[in-house]
């Protein structure tokens, strides 16, 4: 084993350890997504003269193999290796000569990592936007079968309207497909091909950057090479930033059930597969996986702040600092992608006390639609309000369960319509699928490679 940059000079035990830090760990991850970026490296030095046609077939079956391993946990990365790059091209070098010792031609280990991760990026978020998308439509299918299932709506946790459940939940949805934004603009932002910038400043060979972006199904080249090193770190904070607004709202549907689903209001029901005992109470079902649901996205904010606080202030060009953004990235991306399935299991189980929500409001919770009514007679409202305020509950006729449907502008509990948001969830699936494909295609390389 050898690391890529030795020249024989001894290096102490401790500084060895600490530079290296986690890399060999996290890296297991990121080893797959290296070798199909090295499996386009090495086409296009093919392309260039660089390799024999002899070698890129070489090269290409075992980075295959090198792939395959990863995916089943098989592939070592030795403390000496420093990192997944350098396992890998000390696995190729091992078993094919000279063709190992080549494929870092034109490359370093700065734009090499920057492509895994980008690699590692897109897939991640792909797979997130399509969690969002399948919470999204169970939210919206739990709006269709409550829409007229009226409960109390809160403001500061207490009583302030009748609405229905169906509205609590739409909402929730709705809310999910206002973060789809976010996530593309990371999306867009990392499927960008960074090969060929090496270590920011290009080498002295005719690189076909645009063939390695084409072979990968980036959009393009990001053509500055200092501007790809200085993207290191941005491109981790801009990531767990678009994770923000997706957590933050998992986190706040959390909440509501958590509340919701308390003793003294049990207005839904949380599966017992779902919920755990205590160890002294026998009589307790918590909400645990909510609550870790809800810290998760406290927790998933402090990452994006580790993220930017080392990337702050470093001067143009790779710095060791960056490799501590690493960590939390594939963090971030594993962790929203844990918060989304919990929340799934959640709603699937989810069960909905119907007369308890009817029973739970109090009358005083139409004085706003009582106040309305007058206003709508033509009494002024500042006039009306101060009457109502004097006896809330006494203004308030007719059942305040119904009074929601009243209401009946745009957006309103009692013109609930989720036409628009089921053709907006179409058109979401139908972008991921395309962008999934032409992702999914960049891996032909290694399967063509295999066969």
């Amino acid at each position: 084993m050898t690391r890529l940059w030795e020249r024989g000079e001894p290096l102490d035990a401790l500084v060895a350890r600490f530079t290296v830090g986690r890399d060999p760990e996290l890296d297991r991850e990121l080893v797959a997504h290296d070798a199909l970026a090295s499996a386009a490296h090495a086409r296009m030095l093919a392309r260039i003269g660089v390799l024999s046609d002899a070698e890129e077939r070489g090269l290409l079956a075992e980075l295959s193999r090198i792939a395959d391993e990863a995916r089943a946990g098989r592939f070592e990365i030795a403390p000496a290796d420093e990192d997944g790059h350098t396992a890998i091209e000390n696995r190729l070098t091992e078993r094919l000569g000279d063709a190992g010792r080549r494929i870092h031609t034109g490359r370093s280990r700065n734009d090499q990592v920057i492509a895994a991760l980008r690699l590692y990026c897109r897939e991640g978020l792909l797979a997130i936007i399509e969690r969002l998308l399948a919470t999204a439509e169970r939210l919206f299918t739990l709006a269709e079968a409550h829409r007229d299932t009226s409960m109390a709506g809160h403001s500061h946790t207490r009583q302030a309207m009748p609405t229905t459940m169906g509205h609590l939940f739409a909402a929730h949805g709705e809310g999910l497909l206002d973060d789809l934004p976010w996530l593309w603009t990371a999306y867009g932002h990392v499927n960008r091909s960074p090969l060929g910038s090496a270590s920011g400043f290009g080498v002295a060979l005719p690189l076909d950057r645009a063939l390695v972006a084409e072979l990968l199904g980036f959009d393009g080249v990001q053509h500055n090479t200092l501007a790809v090193q200085n993207d290191r770190g941005k491109t981790e904070m801009l990531v767990l930033g678009s994770l923000l607004a997706p957590a933050g709202d998992l986190a706040r549907l959390a909440a509501d059930l958590i509340w919701l689903s308390a003793d003294e209001l049990a207005l839904v029901r949380l599966g017992e597969s779902v919920t755990t005992g205590s160890s002294i109470m026998p009589q307790k079902r918590n909400p645990d996986v909510l609550e870790l649901v809800r810290a998760s996205a406290a927790r998933l904010r402090g990452l994006h702040v580790a993220a930017g606080g080392i990337l702050g202030g470093l001067p143009s060009g790779y710095h060791r600092d960056l490799q501590l953004t690493k960590e939390p990235l594939l963090d971030g991306l594993r962790l929203t992608r844990d918060l989304f399935d919990a929340t799934q299991r959640v709603l699937d189980t989810l069960q909905v006390d119907v007369a308890r929500c009817r029973a739970a409001i109090k009358p005083a919770a139409g004085a706003t639609d009582a106040l309305y009514r007058r206003v709508a007679a033509g009494e002024p409202l500042r006039t009306a309000y101060a009457r109502i305020a004097a006896d809330p509950e006494a203004a308030v006729s007719g059942d305040p369960a119904e009074l929601w449907r009243g209401r009946t502008h745009l957006g309103a509990p009692g013109a609930l319509s989720l036409g628009a948001q089921r053709e907006a969830l179409a058109r979401a699936r139908s972008v991921l699928a395309a962008q999934a494909q032409r992702a999914g295609r960049a891996w032909d390389l290694l399967r063509v490679a295999d066969d």
